[in-house]
C-alpha cells in the first residue's frame, strides 16, 4: 500500500503528453473553448491598438498645466470636437486647449494625459480644473499591455472566456489544440444492471451509476468518455471487454474488481494481457483499492484509431460511486491533463485553507477525505462536513465541491480549526 503522494508521482511519470505535431488539429475559435492549446499565439496587434483615454473626461497637454500655480483662474479653451470611441480627429490641440474624450477615446495628436469629468468645471467654452492631474493620467499607451509580435499565450493554456476574448481581439480566427484524450469506461459485477433496461430491479441488484459518474467527470475533465458498459464478473468476458477497451482508447478505468474479493478477477486478467502493474492499492480512505497499470504500443495498436504510438493507462477504481470518484479526482484528472497537453497547474488538485464548522474525525492510518460543501462567510473558508459519509453512500455525496484532507496519523481536528480541503 503506496502513500498518496507516491502514487500521484508515479502516475503522472506514467503520462507523455500529446505531441503537438501529432495530436492535435486546428478549429475554428468558436470551437475552441476549455480545450487546450497546443501553440504559442502571438499578437497580431498592439494592445491597446493606440494611446486611448481610461476614462470619460477632458484630453490636454501635460505642459500647459505643469507650471500652473494659480489654480483658482486657470482655465483651458474646450475645443469643438468630441472624442467618443471609436472616432478620430486630424487635428491637434493646440496650446492652452483641451477637448471632450470619453472612455476608449484614441487621444488627438499632442494630447498626453486626462482628467476626468469629476475633477473639472465646465464653464461655457472652458474648463476648470479642480485638481492637479499627474503626467499621463487616465491615458492607456499603446502597446502597454502587450505588443505586436510578443506570445498572447503559451500553449498549454485551457482556452476559457478571456482567453478566448484575448484571441478574438488578437483577431485570431483560428488555433491549433490538442485532439481531446478518449477515455474507455468499464463497469464490473454481476449485480449492475444498465440504466436502460426495462426489467425490473432484482434482489441484491442495482443500476450501473458509476458508469454516468464518470462518464460526467471525464467530461468536465476535457477527454470523451467511451462508455464500454458493464461486464459481469466472468474472466473471459472481462478479458474481452479490456482488449477491446485498450486498443479503442488512451486510458481506460474500469470501476469494481479491483479488491481481494473472489469475484475480483481485474488485477489477474490485466496480468494476463501483459500490462505492467505499477500500483496495487494506495493509503487513502476512501479509495485504497487502485490498480494503476500501463500496456505497451505492440500489444494495444488498433491500425483505426488515430494517436501517437505512446503507453495506453490503465486505472482499476473501486466499486464504490464515491471511492470512485474520489479516485478519479485524486489521481486520474490530473492524469488526463497532462495526457492532454496541459502545463503543470492543471496537474495536482487545488488545495486551500478552511476552518471546519464541525469536529472533524478519522483512524488516522490512511490519508482520509472527507466530503462537505466549502463556503465563504466575511470573505472566510468555511468547511461543512456532509453527515453518512460512507464510500458507498452517493446519496450523501449530492452537492459536495471539496473534502477535507486529514492526514496519516491525524485523528481529529475540533470545529474551529483550520483544515486543508481539496477542491473537487
Amino acid at each position: 500500500m503506496l502513500p498518496v503522494s507516491e502514487v500521484e508521482k508515479i502516475i503522472l511519470n506514467l503520462v507523455k503528453p500529446f505531441a503537438p505535431e501529432i495530436d492535435s488539429e486546428i478549429l475554428p475559435l468558436s470551437q475552441a473553448s476549455n480545450r487546450i492549446l497546443a501553440e504559442d499565439i502571438t499578437s497580431k496587434l498592439d494592445f491597446p491598438h493606440w494611446d486611448n483615454s481610461a476614462m470619460d473626461g477632458y484630453a490636454l497637454r501635460y505642459a500647459d498645466i505643469a507650471d500652473v500655480t494659480d489654480w483658482q483662474n486657470f482655465k483651458l479653451a474646450i475645443a469643438s470636437h468630441e472624442i467618443p470611441a471609436g472616432t478620430t480627429i486630424a487635428t491637434s490641440l493646440k496650446q492652452g486647449e483641451c477637448t471632450r474624450i470619453f472612455t476608449g477615446g484614441m487621444l488627438p495628436k499632442g494630447a498626453d494625459t486626462v482628467v476626468m469629468q469629476e475633477d473639472t468645471e465646465r464653464i461655457g467654452n472652458f474648463l476648470y480644473l479642480k485638481v492637479k492631474p499627474t503626467p499621463g493620467e487616465y491615458v492607456r499607451r499603446k502597446g502597454e499591455f502587450i505588443k505586436a509580435g510578443t506570445v498572447l499565450i503559451s500553449a498549454g493554456i485551457k482556452l476559457g472566456a478571456t482567453e478566448i476574448g484575448a484571441l478574438a481581439s488578437s483577431r485570431c480566427q483560428q488555433v491549433q489544440i490538442y485532439r481531446q484524450p478518449k477515455v474507455a469506461i468499464i463497469s464490473t459485477g454481476n449485480e449492475l444492471v444498465s440504466l436502460g433496461s426495462s426489467q425490473p430491479l432484482q434482489l441484491g441488484q442495482i443500476i450501473d451509476s458509476n458508469l454516468y459518474a464518470l462518464s460526467t467527470l471525464i467530461t468536465q475533465a476535457g477527454a470523451i468518455a467511451l462508455p464500454f458498459g458493464a461486464v459481469r464478473d466472468n474472466r473471459a468476458e472481462l478479458e474481452t471487454i479490456m482488449r477491446q477497451a485498450l486498443s479503442s482508447a488512451d486510458i481506460v478505468i474500469s470501476s469494481g474488481g479491483v479488491s481481494v474479493g473472489d469475484y475480483d478477477y481485474v488485477e489477474e486478467v490485466l496480468e494476463k494481457i501483459g500490462v505492467d502493474i505499477h500500483v496495487r492499492s494506495v493509503a487513502i480512505k476512501p479509495g485504497k483499492p487502485l490498480t494503476v497499470a500501463s500496456l505497451t504500443p505492440s500489444l494495444h495498436v488498433n491500425p483505426n484509431v488515430n494517436r501517437s504510438e505512446d503507453k495506453v493507462l490503465y486505472f482499476g477504481v473501486s466499486g464504490n460511486p464515491v471511492s470512485a470518484m474520489l479516485s478519479f479526482w485524486r489521481f486520474i484528472r490530473g492524469a488526463i491533463a497532462k495526457l492532454n497537453g496541459a502545463n503543470p497547474t492543471y496537474w495536482y488538485p487545488q488545495f486551500v485553507k478552511a476552518m471546519t464548522t464541525e469536529d472533524l474525525q478519522a483512524q488516522g492510518r490512511r490519508e482520509t477525505y472527507l466530503w462537505g460543501q466549502l463556503t465563504y462567510q466575511n470573505g472566510s473558508p468555511i468547511f461543512q462536513p456532509t453527515q453518512n459519509d460512507i464510500s458507498g453512500n452517493l446519496i450523501s455525496a449530492i452537492g459536495i465541491n471539496a473534502m477535507a484532507v486529514m492526514r496519516v496519523n491525524q485523528t481529529y481536528v475540533p470545529a474551529g480549526d483550520e483544515v486543508q480541503i481539496m477542491m473537487i
